[in-house]
C-alpha cells in the first residue's frame, strides 16, 4: 500500500472515531434522528478504515502453492466489503431511523448542543477530506477530474476514502439543515427528512463504490498508456517480427499479469527463441515495472 493511502486512511480513521463519539453524545442529549444517523455513519466509516488497513496487511502475504500470483486482490475484496458496510450499516440504518421519526415525530432537544457538535464534526471531516485530496493529487494525472480518478484508479483505498469523506461532509450538511429547519418550524419531520437524505446519499455512494470494486475484483486491464508501452517494448525486442495480441490484467494495484503472442524470426532455434523471450520480458518490465507476471507464446507467420 502506498504511503499516501496510509496517511489518508489514518486521517479518516482518527476523524471518524472522534466524530462518532461526539455525535452519539449529541444524540443522547438531543434525540435528533439526523445526529443518530450521522453517528452510525461515522462509526461505520471508522470500521471501514480498519477494513482497508486489514486488506493492505493481508495483501502483503507471500505467494504460496494455493495462491501462486499472490494475495494482492485482498485489497479489492476488503474495499468491496467496505461498500457493503456503508450500504447496510450506514445507508439502510439512516433510512430506517428517518422513516421511523417521520412516522412518529418528536421535537429535538438542546438544539444548540447539536449545532455545536455538527459544526465540530464538519471541521474534523474537512481535515480528513483535505488529507485525502492532497494525497490523491500526488498520484492523479494532471488535468484528470476526481470523478475520473475514482472511475479509473487501480488503488482501492484513496477512491474509497474520497467517496466516504465527500459523503460524510454532505451528510453533515443534510443533518445540520434538517436540525435547524426542524427547530425553526417546530416540525420534527425536517430532522427526519435530513436522516432520510443521509440514507439515500450513503446508499448511492455505496452502490458506486461497490460497482468500482466489483470491476477490480473481476479483473481490469492495464491503462491504455501502459498497454502501449508494453506492446512497444515487445514489438521492438530483438527477433520479434510481430505482436499478434496482448492481454493484461491487474492482480493488484501494483501487480500486472501480461499474456501475449508474438511472431519471432523463423530462422531461430528453440534456444534462441527462449533467449529472445527472456529479453522481451526484461524490456517489458523495464517499460512497466508493475508487469510482474509475463507469459509470451511464440508463433510463426501464416502463409
Amino acid at each position: 500500500m502506498q504511503e499516501g493511502s496510509k496517511k489518508a486512511i489514518a486521517a479518516a480513521f482518527a476523524a471518524n472515531l472522534g466524530i462518532a463519539v461526539s455525535k452519539f453524545v449529541g444524540f443522547v442529549f438531543t434525540g435528533s434522528a439526523g445526529l443518530l444517523a450521522e453517528a452510525v455513519h461515522s462509526l461505520a466509516d471508522t470500521g471501514n478504515q480498519g477494513l482497508l488497513f486489514l486488506g493492505g496487511h493481508r495483501a502483503m502475504k507471500e505467494r504460496d502453492e494455493d495462491h501462486p500470483f499472490g494475495h494482492e486482490r485482498e485489497r479489492y475484496f476488503w474495499a468491496f466489503i467496505v461498500a457493503l458496510v456503508l450500504f447496510s450499516m450506514g445507508g439502510l440504518f439512516a433510512l430506517y431511523e428517518g422513516i421511523q421519526k417521520f412516522r412518529h415525530p418528536h421535537e429535538t432537544e438542546n438544539v444548540i448542543v447539536a449545532v455545536i457538535i455538527l459544526g465540530a464534526a464538519i471541521m474534523m471531516e474537512g481535515f480528513s477530506l483535505r488529507t485525502a485530496l492532497k494525497e490523491t493529487e500526488h498520484i492523479k494525472t494532471p488535468g484528470m477530474s476526481y470523478w475520473q480518478f475514482i472511475r479509473t484508479a487501480k488503488h482501492p483505498e484513496l477512491p474509497t476514502v474520497l467517496l466516504e469523506d465527500v459523503a460524510a461532509e454532505t451528510g453533515l450538511v443534510f443533518a445540520f439543515a434538517g436540525l435547524v429547519l426542524g427547530h425553526i418550524t417546530h416540525d420534527a419531520r425536517w430532522d427526519a427528512a435530513g436522516s432520510i437524505a443521509i440514507g439515500v446519499l450513503l446508499v448511492v455512494v455505496a452502490f458506486v463504490l461497490g460497482v468500482e470494486m466489483k470491476s477490480l475484483l473481476i479483473g481490469e486491464s492495464a491503462s491504455p498508456e501502459e498497454r502501449l508501452l508494453l506492446t512497444r517494448a515487445l514489438r521492438t525486442s530483438d527477433h520479434v517480427d510481430q505482436v499478434v495480441y496482448m492481454y493484461t490484467e491487474h492482480l493488484g494495484p501494483e501487480v500486472l499479469m501480461v499474456a501475449a503472442k508474438a511472431i519471432f524470426d523463423p530462422t531461430l532455434t528453440a534456444q534462441d527463441v527462449a533467449r529472445a523471450i527472456d529479453n522481451a520480458e526484461l524490456r517489458m518490465r523495464g517499460a512497466v515495472p508493475s508487469a510482474r507476471f509475463i507469459f509470451i507464446e511464440p508463433d510463426v507467420a501464416r502463409a
